[in-house]
C-alpha cells in the first residue's frame, strides 16, 4: 500500500478581470474518481491544502447537468461523502515528499486563485519533477504549474508535453471571457507544451512521471495511468 498526497485547493472564489467572486472551490469529479480507484487499489490518501483549511467543492460540480444527469450526481455526491480524508487536511507548507509514494493535483478553478501563485506548492511540484515520483494534475489543476519556478526563473515543466482545461471548454462553460487570464495560454507563455483535445472528451498526457487530464472527464483515465506507475 503506497501513500498518496491530493493537493488541493482552499479557495472558495475565483476573482474575475472585473474584480467580482465566482464562487467555486475544487471539482467533485476530479478529486472523486481518482480517490475510489486509488482506494480501491489498496492505498492511502492524504489531502493537504494551503493552511490546511478544509477544501470547499464548487457546488457547480454536484448539479446534475454537470454529472451528465442526477444518477451520476448522486454518485459523486455519495462519493464525496466518502472523502473523509478531506475533513482533516494537512498543511500544504508542512508536506514532507519523503512521505508519499505519488502526488495528485484535482482542478476546478480554486486552483486559479491559490495554488498558482503558491511558492509552496510550486515547490513541492518541483520536487516531485526530479524525484521521478508518478505526479498527476488534471483540469484546472495545471494552474499550479504556474507557481513551480526554478531559482534562474523558469518554468520546471517548460518543455514538458500537458493537457489542462482549454481556452475552447472555457469559453463554451462561460467564464473565459470574464477571466483575468485564461489557464492554456499562461501555461503555454511558461513554455509548456499545451497538447489540445477535443473539448470535454477524456484527454490525458502521460510525459516521464507527469500524467495531466484535460478536463473533468480525464480523472478516472487519468488515475488509471498513475496506477499503472505505481506499479
Amino acid at each position: 500500500m503506497a501513500k498518496i498526497l491530493f493537493v488541493m485547493t482552499g479557495a472558495d472564489h475565483w476573482t474575475l478581470a472585473d474584480g467580482t467572486r465566482h464562487a467555486t472551490g475544487f471539482w467533485a469529479e476530479e478529486a472523486v474518481a481518482p480517490h475510489q480507484a486509488f482506494r480501491a487499489a489498496g492505498h492511502e490518501v492524504v489531502v493537504a491544502t494551503p493552511g490546511g483549511v478544509v477544501p470547499p467543492v464548487d457546488k457547480g460540480s454536484l448539479a446534475a447537468e454537470a454529472n451528465g444527469g442526477q444518477e451520476a450526481a448522486d454518485r459523486i455526491a455519495a462519493g464525496l461523502s466518502a472523502m473523509t480524508e478531506l475533513e482533516h487536511p494537512v498543511r500544504l507548507e508542512d508536506v514532507d515528499l519523503d512521505d508519499y509514494a505519488a502526488v495528485f493535483y484535482p482542478g476546478g478553478h480554486g486552483p486559479m486563485e491559490d495554488l498558482a501563485v503558491d511558492a509552496d506548492s510550486g515547490r513541492l511540484l518541483v520536487r516531485t519533477l526530479e524525484s521521478g515520483k508518478p505526479l498527476g494534475v488534471v483540469c484546472h489543476g495545471p494552474a499550479a504549474l504556474l507557481a513551480a519556478v526554478r531559482e534562474d526563473g523558469s518554468n520546471a515543466f517548460a518543455g514538458y508535453r500537458v493537457a489542462a482545461f482549454t481556452n475552447a471548454e472555457e469559453l463554451q462553460a462561460g467564464l473565459g471571457e470574464q477571466a483575468r487570464w485564461l489557464l492554456q495560454d499562461r501555461l503555454t507563455e511558461a513554455g509548456v507544451d499545451v497538447r489540445v483535445g477535443e473539448p470535454w472528451a477524456p484527454h490525458v498526457i502521460v510525459d516521464r512521471n507527469l500524467v495531466t487530464g484535460q478536463n473533468p472527464a480525464s480523472s478516472e483515465p487519468l488515475a488509471a495511468e498513475l496506477l499503472k506507475k505505481l506499479g
